[in-house]
């Protein structure tokens, strides 16, 4: 077995590929964990920014998380109808693409794009950063954690949609009934205690109040608060993942993480209000994160603590698997309209799209090292992606119900998510633009730009190759053939005995700068190893022509003698061109590589009416290996020969 099959798994028959498609209960798992996850940063951002006016933060966090919930409902009903009309993966950039034209489909999958490599940067920083919160002592090591997280997400995704969405089954369901079970008991005490709850240990105290309330503090919470809504896109997008019927079980998978996340924003929110719980300053010696000091205070710093804030911790750290479920569907879909290179829709080894997987690994990993790996640098850059690929959704969802010519009640929906959403997000960018949302605003129209240039390539290629015309048997004739040559030797015959089967004209090439005697040899080799032969056969022998070089340059008296050929002749011009492939990859280090250096230097300048081939001659692995080559140097060099 290669390295790849250990890795990441052998082959899959393209008929296994509905045998790996995932139901509902892996669908929650694969395509789940960043909206989840959300629910443990995207309170605390909002109460971040409520920091300075002390206990009446966690008043005013809770009408903003009910809000964002809100919010969270229109658009779980609007991609339910997505879903529904767009069975094969409606996301933004199908839906808007098709009710709106190309350039707001275009902008949604632009934004997208930028969401997911954002959501996988922050996703893995945040879980790093809260790791090393409790575990000080790998505070040294941030930058390598996230980018080991990084790797084995991503190997994970190479393996396929069954395999990655197993393995973070547990994870995710360990996360969803710990939370929910910190939730359930704290609204439980809440109740019992007439709303005056006892925290088992305390939160950290609240600071005075420092600051006065105003819109603009409200509006820069919400803004932060909305990072809990990022995620929602990813089911509809990949609804070809699961298994039949398709668009029921992405329903229901949509309907279960949505529902918990919910439950979980608003719960947080309430018993933060109620046990007092607010932000601490992020990276100051005593942070400790919103869920830490909740959990501490509804259970204490008992087992159940501690297996709450690990499945919390896991699932901050692989909530990006998400985007790797996305980010290569979305790129499958823009190369088969050919707004990316079509390598992108091809599908890899074990039936997943490894390109886009590949890239979205090595985008991520460029983020976290330009910012160090820390999530208060990535969090200004969120939400805006999202934000905009779901107002472009929703307002190509009220373009369908419109050509569908009925469901107004549908089409209110999506209208009411289309403002909703981007209502949200003038609010987020107004808000966070000084703050680096400005990158992302640069970014996604740079993508945008390459999706058309790239379009525009295609475009350019297929109309330069279409072709309707028949063959013309008039136009048969053989070419000429130029066989570059160095020497005699097993490689150039090799070459030579292809050249004369495939034209009775052909013409041996070699370059002399200052070694006439090895030229004197040549041509001696040449008489007895190729005219002899061949005249005794009755065939014509090849001519052996010789260009001379003083400035020991070998392309451009070759260039020169084609070009020649070229202005006489109306005729295909074919240069054979004799190879060297090595036994091991690190031979190729011995060797010049002119034979690959030639033909690229032909591809790129030789004209329409050249043709290149090459004739490889195989090193054999045996022969070629340095264990033999001493074993037999040193029989030599016995006295008795063996």
């Amino acid at each position: 077995m290669g390295v790849l099959d250990y890795l990441v798994g052998p082959p899959l028959r393209t008929s296994e590929e509905e045998r790996h498609r995932v139901g509902v209960l892996r669908g929650v798992a694969m395509l789940g964990l960043d909206a989840l996850g959300s629910c443990s940063y995207g309170p605390e951002a909002a109460l971040t920014i409520l920091l300075p006016l002390g206990l009446l933060s966690t008043q005013v966090q809770l009408p903003i998380m009910l809000s964002i919930v809100g919010i969270l409902g229109i658009l779980f009903f609007s991609y339910r109808q997505t879903i529904e009309a767009y069975p094969n993966g409606g996301g933004s950039y199908t839906v808007a693409s098709a009710n709106l034209g190309r350039i707001p489909g275009l902008v949604a999958a632009s934004a997208l794009l930028v969401d997911y490599t954002l959501n996988v940067a922050v996703g893995i920083s945040a879980g790093t950063g809260a790791l090393v919160s409790a575990v000080p002592s790998l505070r040294g090591y941030l930058l390598p954690l996230t980018l080991a997280i990084l790797a084995v997400i991503a190997v994970i995704n190479l393996r396929g949609i069954k395999e990655s969405g197993t393995a973070f089954l547990l994870p995710t369901y360990l996360f969803i009934v710990t939370l929910l079970g910190i939730v359930g008991l704290g609204v439980a005490k809440v109740i019992a205690s007439g709303g005056q709850p006892q925290p088992v240990v305390p939160p950290a105290p609240l600071p005075e109040a420092a600051g006065v309330l105003g819109l603009w503090v409200v509006l820069k919470a919400f803004s932060n608060g909305c990072t809990a809504m990022t995620g929602v896109e990813a089911v509809s997008n990949g609804v070809p993942a699961f298994s039949e019927p398709r668009a029921a079980k992405a329903e229901r998978t949509l309907a279960v993480i949505v529902g918990t996340l919910a439950i979980l924003l608003v719960g947080i929110s309430f018993l933060c209000k109620e046990y007092r719980v607010g932000a601490t300053v992020p990276g100051s010696a005593n942070y400790q994160s919103v869920v830490s000091q909740l959990t501490g205070a509804v259970v204490g710093r008992n087992w159940f603590y501690y297996l709450t804030m690990g499945s919390v911790l896991a699932v901050l750290a692989l909530s990006a698997n998400t985007s790797f479920a996305g980010f290569p569907r979305l790129c499958r879909v823009l190369a088969d309209d050919g707004y990316l290179p079509h390598a992108f829709a091809m599908k890899g080894r074990r039936l997943v799209y490894s390109r886009g997987i590949i890239v979205l690994t090595l985008l991520a990993g460029a983020l976290l090292l330009a910012f160090g790996g820390v999530t208060d640098r990535l969090i200004p850059l969120f939400a805006i992606g999202a934000l905009l690929a779901f107002t472009m959704s929703q307002a190509g969802m009220v373009g369908h119900w419109r050509k569908q010519g009925g469901n107004s009640g549908a089409m209110f929906v999506n209208a009411l998510g289309a403002l909703a959403t981007g209502a949200a997000l003038c609010v987020v960018l107004v808000a966070k633009f000084t703050e680096g949302a400005w990158i992302t605003a640069v970014l996604i129209p740079l993508i945008f730009a390459l999706c058309i240039l790239v379009h525009k390539h295609y475009r350019q290629v297929d109309k330069q190759i279409h072709d309707a015309k028949p063959l013309e048997p008039q136009e048969l004739a053989s070419p000429i053939v130029v066989v570059p040559v160095e020497d005699w030797n097993a490689i150039t015959r090799k070459a030579l005995q292809f050249a004369l089967k495939l034209s009775p004209e052909v013409v041996a090439v070699r370059i002399v700068t200052d070694d006439e005697k090895s030229a004197t040899d040549l041509e001696k080799e040449w008489n007895e190893c190729v005219v002899a032969p061949l005249e005794a056969a009755g065939k014509k022998p090849p001519a052996l022509i010789t260009l001379h070089s003083p400035y020991r340059r070998f392309f451009t008296p070759l260039f020169g003698y084609i070009s020649d050929l070229l202005d006489h002749t109306d005729r295909q011009i074919a240069v054979v061109i004799p190879e060297l492939v090595e036994a091991a990859w690190w031979q190729y280090m011995l060797h010049n590589q002119t034979a690959m250096a030639l033909k690229a230097a032909l591809l790129l300048h030789g004209g329409r009416r050249v043709v290149v081939i090459n004739v490889p001659w195989y090193l054999d692995p045996e022969e070629a290996s340095p264990h033999k080559l001493a074993k037999e140097k040193a029989e030599s060099e016995s006295p008795t020969g063996t």
